[in-house]
């Protein structure tokens, strides 16, 4: 699955608009707003730019993803499905994940943020997974392994007493949406798929101020913490060099 030189600066050149676009998006999240609203914006954006919204009918038949953007609010870990119905209020968390085809390869990124006010709490959760995301990306170097950037952040996760979704993981990312390798969140340094030079792949913390253990909604999507407390998830797109981790998103 390595990329070669001019393939990742393609991909570099789709993540650059995306994660302008992620930013844009994350700037409307205010209360009142429909997380509707922000996934119409998020799509138009990427259209706009030239690319194509990767996770809309993203899945299988007759199991589709309905739109663009995931919009995960507070007790929802990842693949919330954006509705016209749910108004964002003050003091939410939302995660807004993203994907684009740009020039036939994928970029996948993204990010929480607070809407309006949030608790030192809430606030806490999404400074240490944010920082968890940096610091696995560090790991993400040439003779390193997989299980180096899960010890990473498992590490920060443990060392703040935070629950580490385990269930779910980055991946390879590139020529699809997902790819091998698998790249979990905890792990033992050392271990797993060796990081080789081209590889590109999708890190992507996910915590909570609870437990690991989580649900799928009867969306069939959405991903819950079943003890409903709050989570938080940051990506990048991440590509092995010769000269050290660049992040492409």
């Amino acid at each position: 699955m390595r990329k070669t030189e001019k393939e990742i600066e393609k991909i570099a050149e789709g993540g650059k608009i995306l994660n302008r676009i992620l930013e844009q998006t994350a700037k409307l999240a205010q209360p009142g707003v429909s997380t509707w609203q922000l996934n119409s914006f998020a799509e138009a954006e990427i259209t706009k730019a030239g690319g194509r919204p990767s996770f809309k009918g993203y899945g299988h038949k007759g199991h589709l993803f309905p739109a663009g953007l995931c919009t995960s609010v507070n007790s929802v870990v990842v693949h919330g499905v954006p509705s016209k119905n749910q108004i964002l209020k003050e003091g939410d968390l939302l995660g807004l994940d993203i994907g684009m085809e740009y020039k036939g390869l994928y970029t996948d990124t993204a990010i929480t943020v607070a809407v309006g006010k949030i608790s030192q709490e809430a606030q806490r959760l999404l400074d240490l997974t944010k920082k968890a995301l940096a610091i696995g990306i560090a790991e993400a170097k040439i003779g390193n392994r997989v299980g180096d950037i899960g010890a990473a952040v498992q590490k920060i996760a443990d060392d703040n007493k935070l629950g580490i979704i385990r269930d779910l993981v980055g991946h390879g990312v590139g020529h699809a949406v997902h790819e091998e390798p698998q790249v979990p969140n905890y792990g033992k340094k050392g271990t797993g798929p060796e990081l080789t030079e081209g590889l590109v792949i999708a890190i992507e913390p996910m915590f909570t101020l609870g437990t690991d253990d989580i649900f799928i909604e009867d969306d069939g999507w959405t991903v819950t913490t079943r003890d409903e407390s709050l989570a938080a998830h940051f990506e990048h797109t991440v590509a092995i060099t010769k000269n050290g981790p660049v992040i492409l998103t």
